[in-house]
């Protein structure tokens, strides 16, 4: 028991000496974006983009694609299948290597779609959170059929091993923010390697196909492979004056816990403006425990358009945002950029993030 005690007190203080005397400022950091730091695809629109370096410095992408012939919207939700590309090194260009996971076809609650990547390595494993669907073709079929799961892997082209159920989810209480669809997931190892999971739900509305408002909760698990609980209430929630009535206030978080710091960190798109006050941009977030969270000191992190080194203005958003990491130090900022659908295929854009 003493050991225990000493070993908590140590692991304790080992993160109040490391915290910095600055709050974590990644807009500080965000650097004009490169012409060519893009990952596009003839013939589809790419959407989202999970990120994860390895040892050999080589950058692995997991991505969302449709054919665009299909058109953007709704096809994300009837089309999409994730796929996999790597980079040398990161800064050099993505090459397309597979599908990762595409439709299991009939009799899978995944049957349809796969969609919404999220990655991270551990245990000498890899682990792919999504979201997927079955449907019959019409939007709110396949929509409302989102469910997260998870699959595993020891390299990343695969094999993936999928479970045979979804991870999340819909609450059985039809009045629960999460009665009618789970989506979006973001998982992170905690200190003690249970893993944080954060996921997008909508509510049920009697007489509403498509439900109510979309709002964000949070699960646990002891291991990434074992059984995950939800926790109690919602999170990322406003206390502006009128937050209540949004449709959504946060979208596409992606979370990692930062050992310097000692608290948990999220990014996600700032629907409304409420958290960084640019509304469609970026925002950061923060946690003690990846239960309860506010904006963090220094929310903005990218505004609702970017610039491009050239100088010229990006023009649109970019959402999906997720981070590549180096060690424990980010180095750039990826998302899925919607400007482009409005000419042409949609594509995921790498924004460089200078030294701290």
């Amino acid at each position: 028991m003493k050991s225990t005690v000493v070993f908590t007190v140590l692991w304790l203080a080992s993160f109040a000496s490391a915290s910095p005397a600055e709050p974590l400022d990644l807009g500080a950091r965000v650097r004009p974006v490169p012409l060519e730091a893009s990952f596009a695809q003839p013939g589809y629109h790419v959407w989202c983009g999970a990120p994860v370096m390895t040892e050999d410095g080589r950058v692995h992408l997991f991505y969302s694609r449709w054919e665009s012939k299909h058109g953007f919207a709704p096809a994300w939700a009837i089309h999409s299948e994730i796929c996999y590309a790597v980079a040398e090194a990161w800064g050099r260009p993505f090459r397309p290597v597979n599908v990762a996971l595409p439709a299991r076809g009939p009799g899978f609650w995944d049957g349809s779609v796969t969609h919404n990547p999220n990655v991270f390595r551990a245990n000498g494993k890899f682990y792919l959170y999504y979201n997927g669907n079955v449907g019959d073709g019409v939007y709110a079929t396949h929509r409302n059929h989102q469910r997260v799961g998870l699959a595993v892997a020891e390299k990343p082209e695969g094999p993936w091993k999928r479970l045979d159920h979804p991870i999340i989810d819909v609450s059985p209480d039809p009045a629960a923010f999460d009665s009618l669809c789970t989506t979006n997931p973001a998982a992170c190892l905690r200190p003690d390697g249970s893993v944080l999971l954060i996921y997008k739900a909508v509510e049920i509305v009697p007489g509403k196909l498509m439900g109510g408002k979309v709002r964000y909760g949070a699960a646990l698990a002891k291991s990434p492979e074992d059984v995950y609980v939800k926790t109690p209430g919602k999170i990322f929630e406003s206390d502006k004056p009128g937050a209540a009535k949004h449709w959504m206030l946060a979208e596409d978080p992606y979370v990692w816990f930062g050992a310097k710091q000692g608290r948990y960190f999220a990014v996600a798109r700032d629907v409304v403006g409420d958290f960084s006050g640019a509304a469609g941009g970026i925002a950061l977030f923060e946690s003690a425990d990846g239960l309860h969270w506010q904006a963090a000191e220094r929310p903005k992190v990218v505004g609702a358009t970017f610039r491009w080194a050239d100088g010229h203005d990006s023009g649109f958003r970019i959402e999906r945002p997720a981070l590549l990491f180096r060690g424990e130090e980010p180095v750039a900022l990826f998302g899925a950029a919607d400007g482009y659908s409005q000419t042409k295929e949609s594509r995921n854009v790498q924004i460089p993030l200078s030294d701290q």
